[in-house]
């Protein structure tokens, strides 16, 4: 096996200018793991925020970037034998996964099945589970519910509106632009509302009941007073990322005031085991298949223009989901 690999790297906190594709060495072959070549890797804000220096990084550099993608797997350690050679995997939470070899735990290995393409995979786990604990465990999505759902279009946003919709119920989604307004309606938005109108009043005035939605997802975080706004006494506001900034501190008085939920979302402290990875993963396969969810093609860069990629998230112009082919 290579003992060399080619990988996107850093060696030091910045823009996208910083990231150079260079040969490295090839991870080795641990107990519990599996060595994966990759074929998609997806970006993420996450990564962006690493590449600044925003959040912490261990080890020294050079640095690799990404946590989620799909390839097949080139060899098992002895205790990792149920994958085996050949066998199509993807994975969400794995780190340096902008490079042509990934050393993948068991335990983060979801198989992959034939009908679901490498891009697809790698475009979908990540938001994909997010969007899935958000509306089953965060706050459960019932018919008769009415839905806000911020950054629409985003690739969150849109798999947002889809499992909402699935659940027979009425979403509003919010975005920026006449652009992405398109993008969050052509995801199953019943109205798209621009954050540059007066939109917490239109949100009530678009509830059956005129008093507001039953829950507002919430990514933006300064935006956090105006959702609870839009939302119905007794509604809930899940919170679950500051993409706008951070949040004013909430009253508890204010909840009590008006019997409403402040709930915060971090993926990670659901998806706590390989039992539930899988099954969370499965059930997404499974509403691709069934076509209940549709997934906008990603954007598609080689590795090697992982600085142009960059720029193209960073820009906010995207809709969707952007991808890395090594």
């Amino acid at each position: 096996m290579s003992s060399k690999m080619k990988a996107l790297v850093f060696e030091q906190f910045g823009g996208p200018e910083v990231l150079a594709y260079k040969e490295i060495p090839a991870p080795e072959l641990k107990p519990g793991t599996v060595l994966v070549r990759m074929k998609a890797a997806g970006l993420n804000y996450a990564d962006i925020y690493r590449r600044r220096g925003n959040y912490h990084l261990a080890g020294n550099p050079p640095y690799i970037l990404g946590y989620e993608g799909a390839g097949i797997v080139e060899a098992a350690a002895a205790d990792a034998a149920e994958l085996k050679p050949g066998d199509r995997i993807a994975f969400c939470d794995v780190p340096h996964a902008n490079a042509e070899l990934v050393q993948v735990p068991l335990e983060k290995a979801i198989p992959l099945p034939e009908d679901i393409p490498f891009e697809t995979a790698a475009a979908i786990l990540l938001q994909g589970m997010t969007a899935h604990y958000l509306t089953r465990d965060s706050y459960k999505v019932q018919a008769g519910d009415e839905v806000l759902v911020h950054a629409a279009a985003g690739g969150v946003g849109q798999l947002l509106v889809q499992l909402a919709k699935r659940q027979g119920v009425r979403v509003l989604g919010l975005v920026s632009s006449e652009a992405k307004r398109d993008a969050a309606r052509a995801a199953g938005a019943d109205e798209v509302l621009l954050y540059s109108s007066s939109w917490v009043e239109a949100v009530k005035h678009w509830s059956i009941s005129g008093n507001g939605v039953t829950v507002a997802y919430d990514s933006v975080g300064s935006t956090l007073m105006d959702s609870f706004a839009a939302v119905r006494t007794k509604g809930t506001v899940v919170f679950y990322g500051m993409a706008g900034g951070d949040p004013a501190f909430v009253d508890p008085r204010m909840l009590m005031d008006t019997s409403k939920t402040l709930t915060g979302g971090d993926l990670w402290n659901h998806v706590t085991s390989r039992d539930d990875r899988l099954r969370r993963a499965n059930e997404l396969f499974s509403w691709l298949r069934d076509g209940s969810l549709r997934l906008e093609t990603p954007g598609a860069f080689s590795l090697s223009e992982g600085a142009e990629a960059h720029r193209m998230l960073e820009s906010r112009l995207s809709t969707g989901k952007i991808i890395l082919i090594p």
